[in-house]
């Protein structure tokens, strides 16, 4: 189990705000931080999805995380929510049965060009 993973923001601000926004439907929260250096999420189990303030420039180091929705209708509420948050499409909800047979997801692009994904996979 993952405690907290911590990844660094070119816009600690901006990507708060996107992040407070697309983790709406997945029941995450703002948990602490600190303005202008850090700030964690809680994203449930008592595991943690920080953000933080880096002297970096963009493009940063690629990454790729993936949150477990609970249901197809998280995922697709989490893509709206981070379109509408300032989120880039990097795939819509739907079927990846490339994947799994009963997995579904989407993917954004954050402002750093992270690739989040929503997903579920219903055994």
């Amino acid at each position: 189990m993952i405690d907290h993973i911590t990844i660094e923001v070119s816009d600690l601000e901006r990507s708060k705000l996107l992040y407070e926004k697309a983790f709406v439907p997945l029941g995450y929260r703002l948990s602490f931080g600190k303005e202008g250096v850090f700030w964690a999420f809680d994203v449930g189990n008592g595991c943690l999805f920080e953000i933080q303030r880096t002297g970096e420039k963009p493009p940063l180091t690629h990454l790729h995380v993936a949150f477990r929705a609970g249901s197809r209708a998280e995922v697709d509420a989490f893509h709206r929510a981070a379109i509408e948050a300032g989120a880039a499409d990097n795939g819509a909800p739907g079927p990846r049965p490339a994947y799994a047979e009963n997995y579904y997801a989407c993917f954004v692009l954050d402002p750093d060009g992270y690739n989040i994904e929503a997903m579920i996979n219903e055994a």
